[in-house]
């Protein structure tokens, strides 16, 4: 009987339209731009301001370096908390603004110390060369350091594209225009609104997906989100593998 056909692996009356009503929703396309805007210009924010910080961190002649890491540490540790951050982020007027989804996370310390951490493992000589060359310090990062960083630089840019695509939180709190939400927010309130709807027995909404059942949902919601962004894994493997072992072994 029907009971008797739970729990196997074969999908039974397969069908594609949690998938279909969702992504036919006005905001779908709007909040995938969203969300590839963010995730692109705070990867690209991020991986710049954790380079300028980790290349001056990891030279033994940097005055000082001690004092710095101690405070990266801390920041690691101990956060300001929700309430004095929104504080902030209105004061500065970055309310409804990319900035407030990107500035506040531009750098996470401990992506900071492993680019750090490999960056030590760079021989100095290449660099004492360069310098003889009468190259600048920015010229030695930009055309030795980063070319010999391509490992760590692509595990990190993986992290930080991850952590900006999944990340929905900043954006119901500092985004209170919804065409400014990201695809994560909107498929969270789909879940949540046919989630709620079907519990009370009550039709859901039209700003959720009419007539299908909260599991169906839920499941094409987070495939619809996890799809491209697993696309990408591929391509970074064999960066991904040898940046996380030799920034987490050496140094």
């Amino acid at each position: 009987g029907p009971s008797q056909r739970r729990g196997g692996l074969i999908p039974i009356d397969f069908t594609l339209a949690n998938y279909l009503r969702i992504i036919n929703h006005p905001r779908f396309y709007t909040g995938y731009g969203n969300t590839i805007l963010y995730t692109v210009t705070g990867t690209a924010v991020s991986m710049i301001i954790t380079t300028l910080a980790a290349y001056p961190l990891s030279k033994r002649s940097l005055k000082g370096r001690s004092l710095y890491m101690k405070f990266v540490v801390f920041v690691m540790l101990f956060h300001g908390g929700l309430i004095p951050r929104y504080l902030v982020i209105r004061n500065l007027g970055l309310i409804d603004s990319i900035w407030a989804i990107i500035l506040p996370v531009a750098i996470i310390p401990w992506n900071m110390i492993i680019m750090r951490t490999f960056f030590q493992t760079i021989p100095e000589s290449l660099e004492e060369a360069a310098e003889i060359d009468g190259y600048s310090p920015y010229q030695i990062l930009i055309r030795v350091v980063l070319p010999l960083s391509a490992p760590i630089l692509a595990t990190l840019s993986l992290f930080y594209a991850v952590f900006h695509w999944n990340d929905w939180f900043r954006a119901l709190i500092y985004l209170n225009d919804a065409t400014r939400h990201p695809i994560t927010l909107f498929l969270r309130n789909i879940v949540l609104g046919a989630t709620l709807a079907i519990e009370r027995g009550e039709d859901i909404d039209e700003s959720s997906i009419e007539g299908l059942t909260g599991d169906g949902i839920r499941t094409a919601s987070m495939a619809v989100v996890l799809i491209p962004i697993m696309c990408v894994y591929p391509f970074l493997q064999k960066h991904f593998v040898k940046g996380i072992l030799v920034g987490s072994l050496k140094g």
